[in-house]
């Protein structure tokens, strides 16, 4: 084999091996998020799929960032419903987004009294909250520091706590993002919005 043939088949090789270990780089990095990585992606805003409302302080950066890598298909999905739907408009129900991977159900109802309200978190599947219209509370608290009260069904995929979180007050300029990891606590009634349209999207959780 003639040298000039030699020099280039080592160029090609030396070429895909270092696109493999690119991609291979590339892939571990998703797979290693931390806080600070979570939310220089975050803030590209790349992820919204042209979706306007920002989103609340509150979520979990870095479960944010491993289940949308892992699941990005069903998290474009979910946004891209959620751009082009009016949800001024659209009538509470349920809709279909993605079979059981990914489906929308849409509210319009009083919010709760606060001692009516409870904490929840689930297991299969992701909460993306928005209220479309008025206003709510939802709390938010670690299920670490979480006491069960009611035992997980697998059948409601939830199960109820006392906790200690912090409240933030949900509108349509922001959505929550629940993880399995978080207890929440929606639908507390704010005074003067007696009647709350919410869209809440379940996205299935990512192993």
């Amino acid at each position: 084999m003639k040298p000039a043939m030699n020099f280039r088949i080592l160029l090609l090789v030396s070429f895909f091996s270092f696109s493999s270990f690119r991609s291979f780089a590339q892939e571990q990095a998703k797979n290693s998020w931390t806080e600070k990585s979570a939310m220089e992606w975050i803030n590209k805003n790349e992820w919204k799929n042209g979706f306007k409302p920002d989103l609340n302080p509150s979520v979990n950066k870095v479960a944010f960032a491993e289940q949308y890598h892992k699941n990005q298909p069903l998290w474009e999905k979910a946004f891209a419903f959620l751009r082009d739907s009016d949800l001024t408009t659209l009538k509470p129900g349920k809709y279909p987004i993605d079979g059981t991977n990914v489906f929308a159900t849409v509210t319009e109802a009083p919010s709760k009294e606060f001692e009516h309200s409870a904490w929840e978190s689930h297991r299969n599947y992701i909460d993306l909250q928005y209220v479309i219209k008025g206003q709510e509370t939802i709390g938010v608290a670690t299920l670490a520091k979480a006491t069960v009260t009611k035992p997980y069904s697998e059948e409601k995929d939830s199960a109820n706590y006392n906790a200690e979180g912090q409240y933030y007050i949900a509108t349509p300029a922001a959505f929550f993002l629940f993880f399995p990891s978080d207890v929440h606590r929606p639908n507390i009634k704010v005074a003067g919005f007696d009647l709350v349209k919410k869209i809440v999207i379940k996205i299935k959780m990512a192993n």
